[in-house]
């Protein structure tokens, strides 16, 4: 199996790469051919004819239909991780700690351990609420986007979803705002149980080799890259 010869033209077809492939990053990154931008059919992608993103309008629907986790993974970039390799890719990225042990070792700030703590008391949650009751607005605290993208980086946060304000007939309308929340409340007990099964290093194993094996031709080191 290859990461190569196929075209994203439907929503299904986002949803079976997902699943197929386990990892489908949205913008292009390191590894040529990895990624949903460039898969996706051109008017996927964008449509001058009615100006539109059906790839990124698909995003909320893909994250509630499949399960999956969705977030900023790989290179500092949104990716889509199945719900089957989530558990390895938190566990290798967490280096087997929950967040309160990460803590107690000196390991993650009081600034990040006050937002992870936000959004697990409070998921699902979304962005301008965390920021309304974390006090991340102009005058208050700094620092939201770096905590909240190295919360996901480690694999203890995600987004669970996009949420669209309404015009006054009902219909969606701008980007979507994200909703966050942890994996243990988003996946329950699946993820709770399947999490620290393995080693850190048994798991970045088989992430390492399930990359190998979807891109043959990549260098070993840029896939290290992107999974460091």
């Amino acid at each position: 199996m290859t990461c190569s010869g196929f075209t994203v033209r439907t929503k299904e077809d986002l949803l079976e790469a997902i699943e197929r492939f386990g990892f489908l990053p949205f913008f292009a990154g390191s590894i040529p051919g990895f990624s949903l931008e460039e898969h996706a059919a051109a008017d996927v992608w964008y449509s001058a004819a009615d100006d539109t993103w059906k790839a990124w309008a698909w995003k909320g629907p893909v994250i509630r239909e499949s399960r999956c986790a969705y977030g900023k993974f790989f290179e500092n970039k949104a990716v889509f991780i199945s719900r089957e390799w989530f558990p390895d890719f938190a566990n290798y990225r967490r280096d087997g700690y929950d967040f309160d042990a990460r803590f107690d070792d000196g390991l993650a700030s009081f600034r990040d351990r006050e937002l992870f703590e936000l959004v697990d008391a409070n998921a699902p949650v979304l962005s301008r609420e965390l920021k309304r009751i974390g006090n991340y607005r102009k005058g208050g605290k700094k620092g939201f986007e770096t905590s909240i993208t190295r919360l996901q980086a480690q694999g203890y946060v995600l987004i669970s979803d996009f949420v669209y304000a309404a015009d006054k007939i009902g219909q969606p309308y701008g980007w979507g705002v994200a909703e966050y929340s942890t994996p243990e409340r988003f996946f329950g007990g699946d993820f709770c149980s399947r999490v620290y099964r393995r080693t850190p290093e048994e798991s970045y194993e088989r992430l390492f080799q399930h990359l190998q094996t979807l891109f043959p031709d990549a260098d070993d080191a840029v896939i290290r890259k992107v999974l460091k």
